[in-house]
């Protein structure tokens, strides 16, 4: 493995951490802000490294990367420029979860690919286990966000 994907990989699980922390501080209905930076920076950083990996080819990681920071954008703006007034709140909620959905997504799929005894369960990642869990993945999310939200819009 090299070095940048050591950082790379390395960023994406602090990121993940860090995520997990604002999601579950933001269902409790506040925001720390040390954390959500955390968590913004990398997660920024986590994507713009993806692009630095050798590859001939764009990837769907690319695009799930891309996504990702433009959730960030909306994120910040929400949060730092709006000021999460109004109608900010629950859009920063939902840009929070779904950058931080999309880095555990792309987790998922590095797990699969990468750690032998997932691999074998689903080698192309059609199969009902790979499946099951990115469908479990997504539903823990929309909860995780529809709480967050319901939390937070409680603040105003």
């Amino acid at each position: 493995m090299s070095s940048l994907t050591l950082v790379h990989v390395l960023l994406s699980l602090l990121a993940i951490a860090a995520g997990a922390v604002v999601l579950y501080v933001m269902i409790g209905p506040r925001i720390v802000s040390r954390w959500t930076q955390l968590f913004l920076i990398t997660t920024a950083v986590t994507c713009l490294t993806g692009y630095a990996l050798p590859a001939d080819k764009l990837l769907p990681s690319h695009i799930v990367g891309l996504l990702t920071l433009l959730t960030l954008v909306v994120a910040g703006y929400a949060l730092y420029v709006r000021k999460l007034v109004g109608k900010w709140r629950p859009t920063y909620v939902a840009a929070a979860v779904t950058a931080l959905y999309l880095n555990v997504f792309v987790g998922v799929v590095q797990a699969f690919l990468k750690i032998p005894p997932l691999h074998v369960l689903a080698p192309t990642q059609t199969e009902l286990p790979f499946i099951v869990v990115q469908v479990i993945v997504l539903l823990l999310f929309i909860v995780w966000g529809v709480m967050a939200a319901k939390r937070l819009l409680k603040g105003d």
